[in-house]
């Protein structure tokens, strides 16, 4: 029996458009693919621990803990820092009440902590915020910052660690940036094996190979000379990213001191995560528009130490990754769909390393049951994600109803 040419001709359509579907998902995803196998396999290596010789003192160090509204936990987080070990070294924790309506500065002030307050309803933001802060205080004689969010605790050898590798030389540090809550919801453990990835695994495997860690927004530190020769002027709404782009095209890079972490809760409810996801996810597609072609000038001139930082900055978010590579596997070419299996396996061991070397190991994997429903949601999120990632996108704070502060 033969097929009506209109069903034949609507097959082939149909054929011709699921192979450049999945040729296009190849394309996009190669990148990531390789950036997760890079920094998977380096986080098996080991990163060497910095010692002595000193080659650069550290006499006095600035905490400074950006805060908008985080009357609920500022209190708590400035206990964690003056709690910490400061051995040969003066650290002073500086908040910086950013265009606060509530109580954050007095109490703030009665937890011990040095109070600057900014009112700018122009210049909105985190990024902002450290600039203003940086510019405070570029007179005193403080050697380094480190930035801790208002919603965070930390060990309490946080800051002698990040000592450590500056006076060994570090241009800036970055701590691991862990979840407090991971069993919080579904959502939570989900979140924490995905970030277990990104501000675990992904520095821990970057350093382990020789490479800038990066710097995850939260538990970092620029020493005073890196601030010098780089001014932060990072606005945008990943300032973190942002900078780092400045920091490793500069030629500089940021160690990481994985003996030492920070903690901060995430968003339980949908409404506040889908917030923070959308700033997040949208401000790195900005990203990508900005710096990409600049980056591939640089490496095209023999800068090859750059071609990491721009795979790292090709890497979609894991879910969205995850659901291009899927796509490969519809379609007719044969090479696409085994380049797709070759990359989901990356992805498997991604999550696996990140759990096993980095998390509790099979509690952290059993999160992967929230996958499907985690993914629709990350679907619907995609027009606003995109929107989020224009220019003009205002900072937006995430709301609290759920969530005690994520100072960003």
């Amino acid at each position: 029996m033969m097929l009506p040419d209109a069903l034949i001709r609507s097959w082939e359509t149909a054929a011709t458009t699921a192979r450049a579907l999945g040729t296009v998902a190849a394309v996009a995803t190669v990148p990531g693919t390789l950036e997760l196998a890079l920094v998977t396999l380096g986080g098996w290596m080991t990163a060497s621990d910095p010692g002595r010789p000193v080659i650069a003192p550290v006499r006095r160090l600035a905490v400074l803990v950006p805060a908008h509204d985080e009357a609920a936990t500022i209190e708590c987080c400035i206990a964690s820092l003056l709690a910490c070990r400061a051995d040969g070294f003066i650290a002073e924790v500086v908040v910086l009440a950013d265009n606060c309506s509530d109580t954050t500065a007095a109490l703030a002030r009665s937890a011990g902590a040095r109070v600057l307050e900014r009112f700018d309803n122009d210049r909105r933001g985190k990024g902002h915020a450290l600039q203003y802060a940086f510019s405070m205080l570029s007179a005193e004689q403080f050697d380094a910052f480190v930035i801790v969010d208002a919603d965070t605790s930390a060990m309490a050898n946080l800051l002698t660690s990040i000592v450590r590798r500056l006076e060994a030389g570090a241009d800036a540090v970055q701590v691991p940036y862990g979840v407090r809550n991971p069993d919080a919801s579904p959502r939570t453990r989900l979140m924490n094996l995905a970030l277990l990835a990104f501000n675990r695994l992904r520095p821990r495997g970057r350093a382990g190979l020789g490479l800038s860690a990066g710097i995850l927004g939260n538990g970092f530190a620029v020493s005073r000379a890196t601030l010098e020769a780089l001014p932060w002027n990072a606005s945008s709404v990943v300032e973190d990213l942002e900078y780092h782009l400045r920091l490793v095209t500069a030629g500089r890079r940021v160690a990481y001191a994985e003996d030492t972490e920070v903690l901060a809760d995430m968003p339980v409810g949908e409404r506040a995560a889908g917030q923070q996801r959308v700033r997040w996810e949208g401000g790195r597609l900005r990203m990508i528009a900005e710096h990409v072609p600049a980056l591939l000038r640089e490496i095209s001139r023999g800068r090859l130490r750059l071609i990491e930082p721009l795979l790292e900055l090709l890497l979609l978010p894991l879910a969205m990754h995850s659901l291009l590579v899927l796509l490969c596997l519809a379609t007719p070419d044969a090479g696409v769909r085994v380049y797709a299996l070759i990359a989901l396996a990356i992805c498997a061991a991604h999550v696996m390393t990140a759990a096993l070397r980095c998390g509790r190991g099979w509690a952290d994997l059993a999160a992967l049951a929230s996958v499907p429903r985690y993914l629709l949601w990350k679907l619907a999120l995609l027009p606003a994600t995109v929107r989020g990632a224009r220019r003009t996108t205002a900072w937006v704070r995430t709301e609290r109803e759920d969530l005690k502060g994520v100072a960003r």
